[in-house]
């Protein structure tokens, strides 16, 4: 159910951004089975989509997937990441250790968009435990077309990049 949700909500205005993406994207255990639906959904949608894990409900590490999504993203590799644990605080954390990634979690669809159009997020990061498929749908479709605003939020941006070098 969940594709068809995410296919229907995946229609973008001609030009508004690019209409495929490469978006990679991974999970821990307990992110995995809503990891597995948003993948057959972005694959429908008719986006290229990396992904690094995980592939099953054992138990595993969140930063073993965090880093290859955030890795990707930094090198332009994919043009944004989406990263699922149980809360997404945790791959929200060991995201923004990579330089070049700002990892914002969802927590709801204002402040999904204010992490693209003020911060220029390019990870976003989704809790499975709070986050239903819907919600989580709604969350990827506006992280996706959601453009960044520029201006005064490029100087703020430009200082996270300068903390990154020192």
């Amino acid at each position: 159910m969940l594709p068809s949700l995410l296919q229907e909500t995946f229609r973008w205005p001609s030009g508004k951004i690019k209409l495929s993406m490469t978006i990679a994207i991974g999970a821990d255990h307990a992110g995995f089975a809503l990891k597995d639906q948003l993948v057959q959904a972005l694959r429908s949608a008719g986006h290229e989509v990396i992904d690094d894990g995980t592939n099953s409900t054992e138990s595993t590490d969140y930063p073993d997937y965090a880093a290859p999504v955030a890795r990707a993203v930094a090198s332009g590799a994919a043009d944004r990441g989406i990263l699922v644990c149980a809360t997404g605080v945790g791959m929200s954390i060991a995201a923004n250790k990579i330089d070049g990634v700002r990892a914002a979690l969802a927590v709801n669809p204002e402040e999904v968009q204010l992490t693209r159009r003020h911060n220029d997020a390019n990870v976003l990061t989704i809790g499975a435990r709070y986050t239903d498929a819907a919600a989580a749908a709604e969350y990827v479709k506006l992280f996706l077309e959601t453009p960044f605003e520029g201006g005064r939020h490029q100087r703020r941006v430009d200082k996270i990049t300068q903390l990154e070098r020192k």
